[in-house]
């Protein structure tokens, strides 16, 4: 790098820094692109991922036919990374990229899966459902899905728990890595210290950030123990908009603000990729502002924090469920489209 360039790009690091920003890494990164889509390595596995995810949540949201396009569409565009669970749309998301990917050679995309059951009978239930649904012998990813409370993590680990099929799956050769999404600190946190997941699956985006340091605990430990952190959300309804889609969230829609909010958390130390809100006109956004990503600066920083003060967080009320030992429940969303 030129002393210029280096200089301007260290310069902007450390203002972004004096903004709540960490400094800047992704910036001196050597990153792979393919089909101009950026792809980085995932924490230890060695895995090129493209930095935008598929999320195949949207499946439900469209016919078969529209959502075989949009998948072939990504993997054109540069996408290797595709994510779907059997939660999501009580299974209609499975199916449609099973029947969707396929034409797509195997060995060049990368497929994550999850299971929501903690116990060792109805994980192997949904393992064994899933791979039948999409259509292949393996995940190269399997993830515990949305953790909530320490107490998932002790059923997940315990007698009959879940983990027993997901260590046989490994043994076995159904599936490559292991993961987990949650939701809240203590959740994530205790689930880092019981095992050394390969993947950690989290929110972390700038409204979170900045109205509350949401994230930067497992943000530090998953560097610490060299898991690749995968980024959810990219923001929430303004306090005084009405929601303009069927969701339980809204995220920022307009090309320049969806490429403010992707490089915020693309210049966090650790993030390897984002799962974009699960329309596939959004995701056709991400994929853009990926391609033209530059790691944050100040003036960026600034934009973002004002684009914050006015945004609403969307996992506090699980944080304070947490706290108080209250009965997990959401009323924001439905259960069968947990998302992340």
């Amino acid at each position: 790098m030129k002393r210029r360039t280096f200089i301007k790009t260290v310069g902007g690091a450390a203002g972004a820094a004096a903004f709540g920003v960490p400094q800047i890494f992704a910036a001196e990164e050597p990153i792979e692109r393919v089909s101009g889509m950026p792809r980085r390595v995932l924490g230890r596995t060695g895995v090129k991922l493209s930095v935008v995810g598929f999320p195949g949540l949207a499946l439900t949201k469209c016919d078969q036919e529209k959502g075989t396009a949009a998948l072939h569409d990504a993997f054109e565009r540069g996408v290797n990374y595709f994510d779907v669970a059997p939660n999501y749309g009580n299974g209609d998301a499975e199916i449609k990229m099973g029947v969707g990917m396929q034409g797509i050679d195997r060995s060049k995309y990368f497929l994550a899966c999850k299971t929501h059951k903690r116990d060792k009978e109805g994980a192997q239930m949904e393992l064994d459902r899933s791979l039948q649904r999409l259509k292949t012998d393996h995940f190269d990813l399997y993830q515990l899905h949305h953790l909530v409370k320490p107490a998932e993590v002790d059923q997940v680990f315990g007698d009959e728990g879940a983990m027993d099929v997901i260590l046989k799956a490994k043994e076995q050769g159904k599936l490559k890595y292991i993961g987990f999404s949650a939701h809240t600190t203590k959740g994530a946190l205790k689930a880092m210290k019981q095992f050394k997941f390969d993947t950690v699956m989290f929110p972390i985006n700038f409204v979170e950030f900045y109205n509350r340091n949401f994230g930067k605990e497992i943000l530090e430990l998953a560097n610490e123990q060299g898991a690749g952190v995968i980024a959810l959300s990219w923001g929430m309804y303004p306090k005084d908009q009405p929601k303009n889609r069927d969701w339980w969230y809204s995220s920022v829609e307009e090309q320049h603000q969806i490429e403010l909010a992707i490089r915020f958390t693309l210049s966090q130390k650790g993030v390897v990729a984002g799962i974009p809100t699960s329309f596939i006109e959004l995701l056709d956004k991400t994929i853009e502002a990926a391609k033209a990503y530059k790691p944050l600066d100040t003036a960026a920083a600034e934009q973002l924090q004002h684009m914050a003060e006015n945004r609403e967080s969307i996992f506090l009320n699980e944080e304070k469920q947490v706290a108080f030992n209250h009965p997990h429940v959401n009323p924001m969303y439905p259960a069968p489209h947990l998302e992340g």
